[in-house]
């Protein structure tokens, strides 16, 4: 029996996650399946500009995977733009990273994925202050297993991550 694949690390969900090129109806066009992992790979060393060690550590997997994870993103994207047809950004095996955050006055806590994505960061939970800083640990991660099709998650949450 084979071991499980560890889940790869991502520490950005793109709010667009479909793009088709214009002009061409929907139901004329083939269609692409970018997982957020392959994304992830993407916007790292070709958006970030970080070499394949430093991103590999950062997703949380070897260099080899990174180079196999960012040579098929690279070879869905061409496959797309050169043939028209249309990307969809979906599933795949990935946690989201915490973010972990830290006032002035040495207050820290943890913030889940969801709530960056819903507001803004303004105050620190005890002291009020809004000087506020990302101090990143990598051992506070969510984890998200998108198995699924049309972008829905099946999500899972490893560990306690409630505002301290």
């Amino acid at each position: 029996m084979t071991r499980p694949p560890r889940p790869r690390r991502i520490g950005f969900v793109p709010d667009v996650t479909y793009f088709k090129p214009a002009g061409i109806p929907l139901r004329f066009m083939e269609e692409v399946c970018v997982s957020m992992e392959e994304v992830e790979a993407l916007r790292l060393k070709d958006l970030g500009g970080l070499d394949q060690e430093a991103s590999a550590v950062k997703m949380n997997i070897s260099r080899p995977t990174f180079q196999r994870v960012l040579a098929s993103a690279r070879q869905k994207i061409a496959d797309a733009l050169l043939n028209g047809k249309a990307i969809r950004i979906e599933g795949g095996n990935f946690e989201i990273a915490a973010l972990r955050l830290r006032c002035v006055n040495g207050h820290e806590w943890n913030l889940p994925p969801e709530a960056t994505a819903n507001t803004p960061l303004q105050l620190c939970p005890t002291c009020n202050t809004p000087n506020i800083v990302n101090y990143h640990n990598p051992q506070l991660v969510q984890a998200h297993r998108g198995r699924h099709r049309r972008g829905r998650y099946n999500r899972e949450i490893t560990g306690d991550l409630e505002l301290e």
